[in-house]
């Protein structure tokens, strides 16, 4: 090869080179900017699903703590309310006070059904219906009907059972919500 063509050659490959710098640097910055735009867009979807998982416990906590409260509270008036039954001494306020902690017990069921999840939600059913039986039993021996299984004593030991099955689901909505349960199964944290 001459030098002349060596020479032909070069300058192409140069005029070549100025006239696609451009080109090949603008596609090199929009790649660069579309794979930025990926990475805040990734950023962003992290950051919200981080955030909605944080509304979503904070909305079962509440809502769980909600729950609880009303069981128990239904609990303790029906234990007040066979109490009271038992000693002759029921009154309207007796009678107002069940009533209340029984619709508080069924708005905070109600509300659990829509965000507990199913582990809990089984647990709160189980628990709902021996609540139920519960009241169901003290209404027939305050009203002098009472059936098998149905005297002062078998509902007051129906209840207290009741107080087991309370913490096996006070256990699961913990572990729902991931409070970390330690190696004899009460609730460490």
């Amino acid at each position: 090869m001459s030098g002349a063509v060596v020479t032909l050659v070069v300058a192409v490959f140069g005029v070549l080179g100025t006239l696609l710098a451009p080109w090949l640097s603008q596609r090199v910055q929009a790649r660069a900017a579309r794979d930025d735009f990926e990475r805040q867009q990734t950023a962003a979807r992290t950051q919200w699903d981080r955030e909605q998982e944080r509304a979503d416990l904070a909305l079962r906590r509440g809502c769980y703590v909600a729950t609880n409260a009303a069981y128990r509270r239904y609990r303790v008036e029906i234990l007040n309310f066979l109490w009271f039954s038992y000693q002759g001494l029921v009154t309207e306020r007796e009678r107002d006070a069940l009533e209340q902690a029984r619709q508080a017990h069924h708005a905070a069921f109600a509300e659990a059904q829509m965000v507990a999840s199913s582990a809990v939600l089984e647990q709160l059913d189980a628990v709902t219906q021996m609540l139920s039986e519960a009241y169901r039993r003290t209404m027939c021996l305050h009203e002098g009907n009472p059936e098998p299984g149905g005297s002062f004593d078998e509902i007051r030991d129906y209840l207290k059972w009741l107080w087991e099955r309370w913490e096996e689901m006070r256990g699961v909505m913990r572990v729902d919500l991931g409070v970390d349960l330690g190696v004899d199964g009460s609730a460490a944290g």
